[in-house]
């Protein structure tokens, strides 16, 4: 199969020489960031039909491109199949072909649902996946056509995945059943609140540091004038706060595939394309920071007595990130914050640490 006969080519925006819109390429690169649109809504009861995704590039386009390094392709918007099953199934293609040129997918517009696409194209490359999902629903339904409401379910009960580890950030006790929360804790994946992620990134960015795959909910965005979600929300991150989420996603030292899903394509709002468009941008700052960073890494180690019991602490000397472990192989300790180490020099051990 050609995919690119499914892809309808970006139109041509015209931009300054320091704007990011001069360094857009249409063909898929080694090692670059590549965008993808998506019209598909039927996942979560809309419709496929095609829209128009310019006033969102506009607005992306003219955004400066500072010292950017890394090759930043635009696809284009991907056609919806005659069924949401067809619509999986190209994009997963498209995926894949990134994933062999080692480019990152970033895949805009459609519903939650193809997040499925993402972590299955990607298990097709890699095993023992680090999925880390924002979103303000946990949901975990039984059922057999895929949609957002049971495409969790069918990455993690998959005898056909890898799945290391999974994060659920963001997500409101108001808005889901106490069940699917419950059975999260009981896997022990790591499920963290709203409340948790506002007004600073520090506590939750060690769950962005090994993340292989990253998706955002819009809906765990708040909304403001005209609704910036499909499923509108007054409560979840602002402005700032999902831009500099977006940031750190980008910072992860090992990120292969991002989806923003749910996003109100429909929407005539310049703030809401304003936004989108800066998400883009700090994610892709992010990442060409990381690509910066050094390869060869050294640690100060910090010991911590409890309970007659001995911790260790890693910082990080460049990045002063924090890890907890005391193997040599860094891979191998868990990713925490700076306060989890001071909740640990006061006698408090998160128990995600010692978790068999």
């Amino acid at each position: 199969m050609n995919f690119e006969d499914f892809i309808i080519p970006p139109r041509k925006i015209r931009t300054e020489n320091w704007q990011i819109g001069e360094k857009v390429i249409n063909e898929i690169k080694e090692d670059s960031i590549v965008l993808l649109f998506l019209s598909d809504y039927r996942g979560a009861n809309g419709d496929a039909d095609s829209q128009e995704f310019t006033q969102i590039r506009r607005e992306f386009y003219k955004l400066s491109q500072l010292d950017f390094d890394i090759p930043i392709v635009d696809l284009g918007d991907l056609v919806s199949g005659k069924t949401p099953q067809d619509s999986h199934y190209i994009l997963q293609e498209v995926l894949s072909a990134c994933h062999y040129k080692h480019a990152i997918p970033v895949i805009i517009g459609g519903s939650n649902d193809f997040a499925f696409s993402l972590f299955s194209a990607l298990s097709f490359h890699q095993t023992d996946i680090n999925y880390t999902q924002i979103s303000n629903v946990v949901s975990l339904k039984q059922d057999e056509e895929i949609h957002e409401s049971n495409f969790l379910s069918k990455i993690l009960g998959s005898k056909n995945f890898s799945i290391k580890n999974y994060h659920h950030l963001g997500y409101q006790k108001h808005l889901n059943e106490s069940d699917s929360v419950k059975l999260i804790k009981e896997v022990q994946f790591d499920i963290i609140r709203l409340a948790e992620m506002m007004n600073s990134t520090e506590k939750t960015e060690p769950y962005f540091r090994k993340a292989d795959l990253v998706t955002i909910n819009c809906d765990a965005v708040e909304s403001f004038n005209e609704p910036f979600s499909i499923n509108p929300q007054v409560n979840g991150l602002n402005k700032r706060e999902v831009c500099a989420y977006m940031k750190e996603i980008g910072l992860g030292e090992k990120l292969k595939s991002v989806g923003i899903f749910n996003y109100n394509i429909y929407s005539d709002s310049q703030l809401n394309h304003q936004l989108l468009a800066q998400m883009l941008w700090y994610l892709i700052e992010g990442i060409n920071i990381q690509r910066s960073h050094p390869k060869e890494k050294s640690f100060e180690t910090f010991f911590v007595l409890i309970n007659d019991n001995q911790y260790a602490f890693k910082r990080d000397v460049f990045s002063n990130l924090w890890y907890f472990g005391e193997d040599e192989d860094i891979d191998n300790c868990i990713p925490c914050s700076r306060s989890d180490f001071d909740e640990a020099k006061r006698g408090f051990l998160s128990s995600r640490f010692t978790r068999n």
